[in-house]
């Protein structure tokens, strides 16, 4: 059996969010609880899918989403309904639970008469969303940005205005500085499981190191530097991660690639 339920904040404390579900002591999920918090206010929605299996309830994913004004990603899409996330795991994956959660988004998105919805993915990075299952849900693909992203949209009204991505340069990313950069904005409570090693590894090496967090949405969407905008790796004046990876140790093992 599946279900699909909302957390809010009357619930958020006792269902949990579902990344990091099992490490809730940890920095990384600490920061999202503390951030989705504060974006429950700006009309974010978070639904858990929940899977019945050996005669329990387990969440086996996830979707979040919010209107395009308050969106944390580097584009612009004022009166659509951005998804931020979508992830399905284990046995609830290929059951058609990724397309119900969606649609959870577009009837939301219908019923506060927005534009349509917008969600950017990736074929390159896990962790992202790829285009194959907002395809099947007729999104179509309105922008490209190399190396790792596309933007897609689903449009409720022909005369919408057309969402895009904000652009990036190698002006901004310079004005972060030598050494290691680390962008974030607590979006992802993943981050802190980068930025920990990482930051450990370039104090023993002597490498400037610095964490640049992204205090409010029109922080992340004019970032400059990736469509991503939650996440990215800078080193000497050089995006060198786009996606995030599954160990800090790999971040650690391109720079030392780069010397």
């Amino acid at each position: 059996m599946v279900e699909i339920i909302e957390v809010n904040e009357e619930n958020i404390e006792k269902v949990g969010l579902f990344c990091k579900k099992s490490q809730k002591k940890e920095q990384g999920y600490q920061n999202k609880l503390k951030w989705i918090k504060e974006r429950f206010k700006e009309g974010l929605k978070y639904h858990l899918l929940m899977v019945k299996e050996r005669g329990k309830e387990f969440s086996r994913g996830f979707i979040e989403y919010i209107p395009g004004e308050f969106n944390w990603r580097g584009i612009e899409a004022d009166g659509w309904m951005v998804i931020h996330c979508l992830w399905i795991t284990g046995k609830a994956k290929n059951q058609g639970s990724g397309s119900k959660l969606v649609e959870v988004a577009i009837n939301d998105a219908k019923e506060q008469n927005m534009h349509g919805v917008v969600v950017l993915t990736s074929s390159k990075c896990d962790g992202i969303a790829n285009n194959e299952i907002f395809e099947k849900l007729n999104f179509k693909q309105i922008e490209e940005a190399k190396p790792a992203y596309e933007l897609y949209t689903l449009q409720f009204n022909k005369d919408a205005p057309t969402p895009k991505i904000n652009p990036t340069s190698i002006e901004n990313i310079k004005k972060c500085g030598k050494g290691i950069v680390i962008i974030d904005a607590h979006q992802c409570p993943y981050a802190q499981t980068i930025v920990d090693p990482v930051g450990e590894w370039a104090k023993n090496q002597n490498i400037p190191f610095k964490v640049i967090t992204y205090k409010n949405c029109k922080e992340a969407q004019q970032n400059g530097i990736s469509p991503y905008a939650i996440y990215g790796v800078i080193y000497n004046n050089e995006v060198i991660s786009y996606c995030y990876p599954r160990r800090g140790q790999e971040i650690i093992d391109k720079i030392k690639k780069l010397n």
